[in-house]
């Protein structure tokens, strides 16, 4: 299986780049999509083409439209969670790269997860330990959503 991120504008240069010199496959919202593209548009295009989507914008979670384009072009969606610079962003997905490759194989498309850098605490005492991933919305979560939502 092959993975393919593609990296939200959000997410800038640096941070696909390094995702690249460590193997990874990444494409870049910058080599697919002008800058005004809605998230609507390439966030449908990016589902028809398989690939799962990296981005630090922690609000798609709570827009209504962006939720249901990530949910009905059946994405995987990782939200980068925390502020931190681009490199130690990058560093923190490329040493938790194989818990998100559980967690791809574990979960079908679509889904919303979170990948949390370990804490200060564990990085003082191991710089590369990796970060968590976990489920923030699933198919079956948002199927149930919308089905509150159509009874009120």
């Amino acid at each position: 299986m092959s993975i393919v991120f593609f990296t939200d504008r959000d997410l800038g240069k640096q941070f696909p780049e390094l995702l690249f010199q460590a193997g990874l496959t990444v494409e870049k919202h910058a080599d697919h999509f002008a800058d005004i593209t809605k998230d609507e548009e390439w966030l449908t295009e990016v589902g028809r083409r398989g690939w799962y989507v990296i981005t630090h914008d922690q609000r798609i979670r709570y827009k209504p439209n962006e939720k249901a384009a990530v949910l009905q072009a059946e994405v995987g969606l990782f939200v980068l969670i925390g502020t931190a610079p681009f490199p130690e962003l990058a560093k923190n997905f490329i040493v938790t790269f194989p818990k998100i490759e559980q967690f791809i194989k574990k979960h079908s498309r679509p889904f919303i997860a979170k990948i949390y850098r370990p804490s200060e605490k564990v990085k003082m005492t191991k710089s590369d330990h990796p970060g968590r991933v976990e489920m923030w919305l699933s198919d079956a979560e948002w199927r149930e959503e919308n089905k509150r939502d159509s009874l009120e």
